[in-house]
């Protein structure tokens, strides 16, 4: 009988072994990759993060004049592979780690981003976040001061190709 007295008192001493997780809210550990999530505000609709993504759970699709980047989370790994290639830090991936809930509507993003159509043909080609990134890294200083825009810029690739001739650096006509 005094040895379970003893071993009570030496486990009413002890310090908490166990966390109190669903009553208190327990902190993610640094660098934890919890759920991704992606700023509306920021996100210029090039399609990088839907490139990477190993369960393709990232889709961008055009319907008229918007384009529509879609995220479902059901399928994600947590690899944050389209936070790394985000080139304007659109995609984030938070500590947020409790993600069960009974609508499947829950678990999906869309961000819908107003398209450019080409001057030619006037087909939707790219978005207007995504010309304007374009224009301000590889418009020359010469346009910028006048406020011209490239004609490269406002053609779809089909349509510059048929006009200028050129694809991906290399000119069609001439070889």
């Amino acid at each position: 009988m005094i040895s379970k007295i003893k071993e009570a008192l030496i486990c009413l001493r002890a310090p908490r072994v166990t966390f109190r997780y669903p009553l208190e809210p327990m902190p993610a550990p640094a660098r934890f990759r919890g759920r991704p999530t992606i700023d509306g505000a920021k996100c210029i609709g090039c399609g990088a993060c839907a490139a990477v993504c190993p369960p393709r759970l990232i889709d961008i699709h055009g319907e008229g004049t918007t384009r529509t980047v879609e995220l479902n989370f059901s399928r994600c790994t947590y690899c944050a592979r389209c936070q790394e290639v985000c080139p304007v830090g659109a995609m984030q991936c938070t500590t947020d780690f409790e993600t069960a809930t009974n609508d499947r509507a829950n678990y999906s993003v869309k961000v819908e981003l107003a398209a450019v159509a080409c001057q030619s043909c006037g087909t939707p080609f790219i978005t207007q976040r995504m010309q304007q990134k374009l224009m301000a890294e590889f418009q020359p200083a010469w346009m910028q001061q006048r406020n011209e825009l490239p004609e490269w810029l406002s053609l779809c690739q089909s349509c510059r190709v048929e006009k200028t001739g050129m694809t991906m650096g290399r000119n069609i006509k001439n070889g």
